[in-house]
């Protein structure tokens, strides 16, 4: 267990925080760049480079959906930012957007476009088709295109139409007069939602062993002049604008969260205005034209050479059928006492700690499922955060309340951009007789956690799941996760009573073994890292390793500084956006942060405090950022077989720590660099050691 420190010898100096923090949305930004750089990487397969190059760009898009449309809103509001300062950011983070958007098409252009050509994967516009694939394209615009497009001539009585967030658009400037002998030059044009953005050709009319595609934008650029007989287009531009997709409801206020939410998710595609894309043969008064119509700053114009919307090339990576431009296949295991054996029966014996990706994500399918139609089971309880719109799990919960189990789902409604699958459940599940809680109002309910509640001749017995990653099936396939699988009686009965605090918003009672956000995790972390520090200042070996997707909240920030300066080595894994300065002398020279990027999103939460080699190891559905220490319902779990600790430390921590082929290096000054081996002989990959020697037994710890 965790003794209490005593106070420090020294408290450390109060420095000004720009000095001692790095700016969040440049750290964040810096994470896109690192994400480009699979894109740049020559050694990764073709079509996974464009899938990295699409990624980006979703990265991007959300990034000005949330992040800047945040300063933006700090500025109208006049809080929290001084217009110095918020005039600073804006700046810094436009010129990092504007560097990476023009490396993004550069590459779209030079490298990955021709390279799928020369592999007989042909993205064409009008002039690169022959004769034949024009035919054909008339005919699809025709058929499929001209009977859904509307374009509105902007005039008194024709204002300029709703745009919706992201969506594909066109403004055209015509000559001479209209139908009624009016001026009116300027025409918009929305691409119906409905239509697919990539689209591919017949077999037949691409050479033998090629694949040609063409963008729906293309397809009405080619055909757009047919809609206004007996005027010329004189200028034309496709555009794309983004908006601010928070969502709110005056909490405090509303008495139905899923009917406000439900109200508001259909204003979000309308929200502020945020950034403008064109393309980059855009003249400069249509450009302007749109930048006054949707009130945007020009540094918030981006005129590229390409489509405005470069995630819609992920279509092409799905319809691809070229394995050789793929990551290899890759199958998950299956822990072997789970093959055949029931799962109760396995978990009355021993707990099961999961690895995904490279551990298969069905047990915790299987366990809700064989919860359902085990008629022992008396009591199902989960909590969803994102699960999609297609899930066996839900599937399971709904069949347990339809045959009179008791069903309990904690039901997250603003997990951001997953809010409408969430109340689509929400519904189903109602319907099906389950008891369906939202959370606690003005927290997010971010745990993962599902009990079953058994009936056996002893009586009443727990089994559990806790988790770092989403309950989605999709996901878990693409994220690294941990999930542990339980019957330990002490532990299960801590997540029940986590589970009646979120139902009954009573205060929880004390809890002996999990972390619960908003209440114990931050205090409980900040006493760990202090911990380590008195044992460092005693004179023995101090050591704390934790990886995580973002490290941003101040308070344990301060916390590690007060730690390295006490001796504390000090290790971080920090996926995405870290505001820690490491390896600055007197502040945090004993800090190394790295970050990994490579085939798989890196997701687990693992705090590792060895705390006089009783090796300390926590699971978490929780960044250390301010938010889910203190905004949101989290839960940090103690690994406490030991086998599994050391699994976790092997598994979760070592290899990482050890890579040197997809690990980026952070300095003082926020820079990243990408630490590479020597040769191919020396290179290490965590993602790949953990693909190939998973089923391996797990070595000890490293001291």
């Amino acid at each position: 267990m965790i003794r209490k420190a005593k106070p420090e010898n020294s408290p450390q100096p109060e420095l000004p925080a720009n000095t001692i923090y790095l700016n969040r949305e440049l750290s964040q930004l810096a994470f896109n760049r690192r994400v480009l750089a699979q894109a740049e990487d020559r050694s990764v397969p073709l079509l996974e480079r464009l899938r990295y190059l699409c990624i980006c760009s979703s990265n991007l898009d959300e990034f000005f959906e949330v992040r800047i449309a945040s300063l933006l809103a700090n500025r109208i509001e006049g809080e929290n930012i001084d217009p110095p300062e918020l005039r600073a950011a804006l700046e810094r983070t436009g010129v990092e957007c504007h560097r990476i958007v023009s490396r993004q098409y550069q590459l779209l252009n030079e490298e990955i476009l021709p390279q799928l050509a020369a592999n007989g994967i042909h993205l064409l516009r009008h002039e690169d088709r022959n004769e034949a694939q024009r035919a054909w394209v008339k005919g699809y615009f025709e058929q499929h295109v001209r009977p859904l497009l509307t374009p509105i001539g902007l005039d008194p009585a024709h204002p300029f139409p709703q745009v919706v967030n992201k969506s594909l658009n066109f403004i055209i400037e015509l000559s001479g007069k209209d139908a009624f002998g009016r001026g009116t030059g300027i025409v918009i044009v929305k691409a119906p939602r409905v239509l697919p953005r990539v689209i591919q050709l017949p077999a037949h009319l691409s050479a033998k062993g090629t694949t040609s595609f063409c963008l729906l934008s293309s397809v009405i650029h080619a055909h757009i002049a047919e809609l206004f007989a007996g005027r010329e287009i004189t200028a034309y531009s496709q555009f794309r604008v983004t908006r601010n997709s928070d969502l709110w409801v005056d909490e405090e206020e509303v008495k139905n969260l899923r009917q406000a939410l439900e109200t508001e998710l259909q204003s979000r595609q309308f929200g502020v205005a945020v950034r403008l894309e064109v393309a980059a043969n855009c003249p400069e008064h249509l450009a302007q034209f749109l930048l006054n119509q949707f009130n945007i700053e020009r540094n918030r114009l981006y005129a590229v050479e390409g489509p405005v919307n470069m995630v819609r090339l992920s279509e092409i990576v799905n319809l691809v059928a070229q394995p050789e431009l793929r990551f290899p296949p890759f199958s998950p295991t299956l822990p072997h006492q789970l093959i055949s054996e029931n799962i109760f029966s396995v978990l009355d014996k021993k707990d099961v700690l999961l690895h995904h990706p490279f551990q298969s994500f069905q047990p915790v399918v299987d366990f809700i499922r064989s919860a359902a139609h085990d008629p022992g089971v008396v009591a199902i309880k989960q909590t969803i955060y994102r699960t999609g719109m297609n899930s066996d799990l839900m599937e399971a919960l709904i069949y347990a309340a339809q045959h009179g189990k008791e069903v309990t789902v904690i039901v997250e409604l603003m997990a951001r951009f997953d809010e409408e699958a969430n109340i689509n459940w929400a519904v189903k599940l109602e319907q099906a007789g389950a008891q369906v809680v939202y959370g606690v109002v003005g927290l997010k309910t971010h745990a993962k956690l599902a009990l079953v509640i058994r009936r056996d001749d002893a009586g009443l017995r727990f089994y559990a799941h806790l988790g770092t990653g989403n309950y989605h099936p999709n996901t878990t396939k693409f994220y690294t996760d941990f999930g542990l699988l339980t019957s330990n009686q002490e532990l299960t009965a801590e997540v029940n009573e986590v589970f009646i605090h979120l139902t009954s918003l009573t205060k929880p009672r004390s809890l002996t073994h999990l972390w619960l956000a908003p209440f114990s995790l931050q205090k409980e972390i900040i006493r760990a890292i202090r911990n380590e520090a008195q044992i460092a200042r005693e004179g023995r070996p101090a050591r704390i390793i934790a990886k995580m997707n973002a490290l941003l909240d101040e308070s344990v920030i301060r916390a590690l500084y007060a730690a390295s300066a006490d001796g504390v080595k000090i290790d971080l894994i920090v996926r995405g956006a870290c505001a820690l300065r490491p390896g600055v002398a007197g502040l945090s020279e004993n800090i190394k942060v790295r970050s990994i990027i490579g085939r798989y999103l890196e997701h687990s939460r693992i705090y590792y405090f060895r705390n006089d080699l009783a090796h300390d190891v926590y699971l978490a559905s929780a960044d250390w950022m301010n938010r889910n220490l203190f905004r949101r319902i989290e839960v940090a779990f103690p690994v406490l077989d030991k086998s599994m600790k050391k699994r976790v430390i092997t598994e979760g921590l070592n290899p990482y720590l050890k890579d040197n082929t997809h690990s980026w290096h952070l300095d003082a000054n926020g820079v990243y660099t990408l630490k590479k081996a020597r040769s191919k002989q020396h290179a290490f990959s965590a993602q790949q050691h953990l693909m190939t020697t998973l089923g391996i037994p797990a070595l000890p710890p490293e001291e």
